[in-house]
């Protein structure tokens, strides 16, 4: 046995018997390992550390449960993976939390902007006029693929049957059929927009 393991040895057995000086030495051998095992998890140093200071004063506390000198670095590690993988589970809860927030206000925005904007029925017919006739406007095939999407809700493998023509024939008209009506209703984009969130 080396001089060095003899040392560590006989610390083990006093850190096991509460000598807080023994304490100390395992502390400053593993602090800086169980920090920088941590940031791998948690991408923040400060966070990293709390959780290396959290994890040795939880040795401190169950030092009993230790069994040998070698059985230090694995409760460590043991301990910091775990306190790592409920911090990331915890702030994908959190993020979650904010996310759902977020929306919910941008919900009620919407909404004030919505009653904000007084539109009368005259207005709507007109727009609604003005979508159909754009539509209408389009080559016929190309209507057709549009209607059948975007009113019969047909997924393309069904249009392309019904139609007797390919999957890219489908997505070749639908392509052309939003690049036409995107031109078309260019000046009206916004009050479109408002109207689909509006019903």
């Amino acid at each position: 046995m080396s001089d060095n393991t003899s040392f560590e040895s006989n610390l083990f057995e006093s850190f096991k018997e509460g000598d807080q000086a023994a304490f100390a030495y395992f502390y400053d051998k593993y602090f800086r390992r169980i920090q920088a095992f941590s940031v791998q998890f948690v991408y923040d140093k400060d966070e990293a550390e709390n959780l290396a200071q959290e994890a040795l004063l939880y040795l401190w506390q169950n030092r009993e449960s230790v069994d040998s000198i070698n059985g230090i670095q694995s409760f460590l590690y043991t301990y910091a993976k775990s306190k790592c993988l409920n911090m990331i589970r915890h702030n994908k809860v959190k993020d979650k939390f904010k996310s759902d927030v977020l929306n919910q206000k941008e919900r009620e925005l919407d909404i004030e902007i919505l009653n904000s904007i007084q539109f009368d029925t005259l207005e709507l017919t007109e727009l609604e006029r003005i979508i159909h006739e754009s539509i209408n406007d389009l080559p016929p095939k190309t209507r057709e693929v549009f209607i059948k999407k975007r009113f019969e809700n047909k997924k393309n493998a069904e249009i392309a049957e019904e139609m007797e023509v390919t999957l890219k024939a489908v997505e070749a008209h639908m392509t052309k059929a939003l690049k036409i009506l995107k031109t078309k209703l260019s000046d009206y984009l916004f009050f479109i927009f408002i109207l689909i969130c509006n019903n």
